[in-house]
Order: structure tokens, then sequence, then C-alpha cells
């Protein structure tokens, strides 16, 4: 199959550690089979044998301390690097898996985030890729052990009694066909369940990380109704890959339990009429359980590799998620960008079945300038200022910074060059050094102190228990909307980035707050190009450009002074906000 090839790929780095685990595996899976045999050789041989009971005892001794050795000398180590081995790369083969998502998963554009919930992503990483663990362990050691197994014990019956045998055998067949009628049907299924188990993820990372609403319009019962369909979703795909598993292992196992009455019918058939030993006819019943409880690993096998390939789709199926921005081969680091930005005749569309959101924007803006967009909800202006870093690529038209096309960079460097503070600051819950370092992870704390400092940051952050070790908790949870803007503030001092964007920082911030911030941003301001979107008209006066834009379009632009003097949008809409 081709899922099953490319996970191969992940699983060659580590050939030899499997090799290993074989060789050692079939140690382990030999010593066992001795057994039968020595029940063999005692019952004819010793047993029944000529000699004086004392020989025979002597001879009892002998072969329990020779087994003895085996199995408490050589069998214990053998068994634990057997298993220590088979862990140890089924564990590097998932981690590398995980290694290579994250990869991809910082990859994807913001658009399959605006589409996807997280849950589901976090449980292809974690769950899906779990499952596929005993593909490893399983698929890779255990069942071709299982199979070398089979096979010696055919061997050695053979030695034994060939027409024996041919017996123990003759319902093989009947094992092909179950895993070709159940298990095709099992894949689906179990795909089904891990996608309903996906979904319910969703839903509850989802409604936790809303709690405060859920709790603020009280409508628990309506969000405890709304889980119970989707557990009861999940239920369902779970029962039906239950029932149809248990009529798996219900078929299976019934034909694995006629092989032993086959053998003792015939075998004693055999005994009685004097073509057999006793010691013989043991022998092959013990050979039996040996030889099916093998088959019988190798069918319930079947059922965890099924569940592991359906897990694999899974996988797969995310990585072949595409990237909507991709460097091109020849594009070039993005270093020391004077800032020069120019939009020329750009158009843009999230989908390519939906109107456009921007239409034909022009606009020039020098180093060092600062442009504000202003304008209704929803006119562009957050996506304008997001097509700077490439979050997203324009639709038609383009976009130079430099005087160069944007393609023409490299994405990851192009960000470099970019400093964001957004009204939706996220935090992560950990110290409040740690939050302001994403900046620029390298720096020392000197530099994480003055970026705070320059921030208006490094006087609330002292007066905190623990000052900059402070753990702001999930998402900033632990600190005012202020003081989580300040830190977002603070990053980008330390970023020290040639290129602003400032989009609504400080729209649903009180007086107090924005005083600091909007300080705080002038200070960053100074000396680089930025652009503002924002709300509140009175915080950008001083812009060099204020560009008002409405349904996508740029309707007016010029200084605050040039639009207080026409009969413009801009005027009409400050006016109000003064008045109010």
């Amino acid at each position: 199959m081709g899922v099953i090839k490319r996970y191969m790929a992940f699983v060659t780095p580590y050939k030899k550690q499997i090799a290993l685990t074989m060789v050692i595996g079939m140690i382990k899976f030999s010593i066992p089979l001795t057994l039968p045999l020595l029940l063999k050789y005692v019952i004819d041989d010793v047993i029944q044998g000529s000699g004086s009971a004392e020989e025979k005892t002597s001879t009892l001794l002998i072969i329990m301390g020779i087994m003895l050795v085996l199995f408490l000398v050589l069998r214990p180590p053998v068994e634990y690097y057997r298993q220590y081995y088979a862990q140890w790369t089924g564990s590097k083969v998932l981690f590398d898996i995980r290694e290579k998502l994250f990869s991809h998963i910082q990859k994807l554009s913001l658009r399959y985030y605006a589409n996807t919930r997280t849950g589901e992503i976090i449980s292809r990483v974690i769950n899906d890729v779990e499952q596929t663990k005993e593909f490893v362990i399983t698929g890779l050691m255990n069942i071709w052990l299982d199979m070398m197994t089979v096979l010696i014990v055919i061997a050695i019956m053979c030695t034994l009694d060939l027409k024996l045998t041919i017996v123990s055998v003759i319902i093989f067949p009947l094992y092909a066909f179950a895993v070709k009628y159940f298990y095709g049907r099992l894949r689906k299924l179990t795909k089904e369940r891990s996608q309903a188990l996906a979904e319910v993820q969703g839903h509850l990372h989802e409604r936790v990380q809303g709690m405060p609403v859920i709790r603020s319009f009280a409508i628990e019962e309506y969000e405890q109704e709304n889980f119970h369909d989707e557990n009861k979703n999940f239920l369902n795909k779970a029962i039906n890959h239950t029932n149809w598993n248990a009529k798996t292992f219900a078929v299976v196992n019934t034909i694995t339990d006629i092989a032993p009455l086959l053998i003792i019918a015939f075998a004693g058939y055999t005994v009685i009429n004097g073509s057999l030993s006793i010691g013989t006819m043991i022998a092959f019943v013990g050979y039996i359980d040996r030889m099916y409880n093998p088959i019988r690993r190798l069918i319930n096998s079947s059922t965890t590799l099924t569940q592991s390939v359906a897990s694999m789709d899974r996988i797969f199926e995310f990585i072949d998620e595409p990237y909507e921005v991709t460097d091109r081969p020849n594009a070039k680091e993005a270093n020391h960008l004077k800032g020069e930005v120019e939009f020329k005749n750009v158009s843009f569309r999230y989908e390519h079945t939906q109107e456009e959101i921007l239409h034909n924007i022009s606009l020039k803006v020098e180093k060092g300038q600062t442009v504000a967009l202003v304008g209704m909800s929803g006119g562009g202006k957050s996506t304008l200022v997001s097509l700077i870093p490439r979050f997203y690529d324009i639709t038609n038209g383009s976009l130079e910074i430099d005087g160069i096309d944007i393609k023409e960079y490299k994405a990851r460097s192009l960000r470099n060059q970019v400093g964001m503070v957004l009204q939706d600051t996220f935090l992560f819950s950990d110290t409040i050094k740690e939050n302001i370092a994403v900046g620029d992870p390298e720096a020392s704390f000197e530099k994480i102190v003055s970026a705070a400092k320059a921030a208006n940051a490094h006087d609330f952050i002292m007066s905190l228990p623990e000052g900059y070790d402070t753990k702001v908790g999930e998402r900033g949870v632990k600190l005012s909307g202020g003081q989580k803007q300040r830190i977002s503030i603070a990053r980008v001092f330390l970023k020290n980035p040639p290129l602003l964007i400032l989009d609504e920082a400080t729209s649903a911030l009180d007086l107090e707050s924005e005083h600091y911030i909007q300080e705080a941003m002038q200070k960053l301001a100074k000396d680089r190009t930025t652009f503002i979107v924002a709300h509140r008209l009175s915080t950008i006066t001083h812009a060099d450009q204020i560009v008002v834009m409405e349904q996508g379009e740029i309707v007016e632009k010029g200084t605050h002074e040039e639009l207080m003097n026409q009969d413009s949008h801009y005027r009409h809409l400050f006016t109000i906000q003064t008045l109010n």
C-alpha cells in the first residue's frame, strides 16, 4: 500500500535496531519450542525406555538442569532486550513523525487554521501517531517472528509425522478467507471512529477555551446537549467498530479452536492402531498450541494493523495538506530591509469561490513613514496588512518591499523583518521573560529588561511576586489586557524590525492602559515604516498618511489636516468620534 510505503520512510533509519530485535526475538521464541520435544523424549525414551529407576531419575535431573539454565539464565535477558529495543524503536519512529508534523503545522496557512478546529489537529498528532506504534512493534517485528515460529513448528512437526502435519495445516485457507473478508471493512470503520474521536476532542478543546462565555451566558445545559451529540456520534462509531471486531474474533477463534480437535482425533486414532507413540502424540498437541497461538496473534495483529493503517491514512491526509505560501526555488533572504512598501493594483480573495476582499489597492509608503488605515469594520484593513508578512499571497497585482516583489524573498526571513502588535494578544503559558524572548530567543536577560522598559512594562512586571519569572497562565489569563499588550510590544522592541504593523492594538483598553501603550508604540514606531489599523481616530492624527478603506477599496488618503479640510469620509468619522 502507498500509505505503508510512506510510513516506512520513517522506519528505515532504524532498520538495524529492528533486525537486532528480530534476532533476539527468534532466540526468545525458539526456547519454548524445545518443550514438546523434551516431553516426547521424557515419555518415550526415559519413562518408557529401558533402565533402572535411578538411571531414569538421573537422566531426568540432567535434562531439567539444562532446561533451567535455558529458562532462568538465558531467557530473561533475551526477553528484556527484545522488549526494550522494540519499544525504543517504536518510540523513536513516533518521535520523528511528530517532529515532521509539528514542522508541517508551522508551515500551513492561517486559512487552514481558520477552517480547522485545533482539537482535530491535536488528535492527529497525538492519538493517530500513537496508534501507528503498533505497526512498528507488531507489523515489523512480531508478525515476522510469529510467521517464523509457525514455519519452524511445521518443520519440526514434519520430522515427527508428515500425515499429522498435513491435518494440522488443512484449515489454513479458512484464515485467509476470514482476513480478506473482515479486515477491509474494519479499516474503514476504524478511520470513521478516529475521525469521530477527533471531532469530540476538537469540540471539547473549543469549549474549554470558551468556558467564560458559556458561564456568562448561562448556557451550560445547551452546551451539555451539544457535547452529548458529539459524544453520542463517537459512541455509535465505536460500537459499529466493536461489533465488526467482535464478529472477526468470533470467527477466527472458532477456526483456531477446531484445529486441536482434529489433531487429537486423528492422533488418538493412530496411537490406538499402534502407528504413533504416545510421546509423539503429546508432542504434536504441544506443537499445535505453539503453532496456533502465533496464528491467533497474527489474526489479532491484523486488527491492530488495520487500526494503525487507518491512523496512517489520517496522518498522511494531514501531511498532504498543501502550503498556500511557499518559497520560490531561487528566493533570497530578506536581510536589512529599508522598509519602502508599495501595493500595485493588489486584489485578494480568501477562496477561489469567494468574492474579492480587496480590489485594485495601490499605495506607496516611504521608508520610516507611518500609515494609518481607518474605516468601518469589514473594510479590508486587517486583510491588507496581513499581506505584508505573506500570511496570505495576493490574488492579483504585486506587493513590493524595497522595490522587490515579496514573493522573491523567503517567507520566514521576510516575517523576521516585520513586527506585529495585534488587538488579540496571545501569550504562552510560560514566564513573562520567556514570552518577551519570543522576539529574540537568543537575547540576554539585560536586553529583555531593556525591551520591557521601552514598552512601559518593567514597573508592573517587578510588582509581580516573581517578577520576570512569573508564569502568566494559559493565554496570559493572569494579566490584564493592558499588561498583555505591553508584553507584546516588548517582544517587538526586542525583535527590532524595520517594518511595524499595529492592528487595533489599543481598541479594547482602558484610558490608563491606552496612555502607556500609545507612549510605547510611538517610541516603537520611530524610524520604522509603520502600518496602524486604528479604531480610535484620535490616536493616529500624527500619521504621515491616513488611508480610508471601504468595502476593500481605498476611497481617500492624505494627512489628518488635508482630510479634515475636505468634505471627506474621514472628517465625518472623526467628527462623530469627537462628539461621542
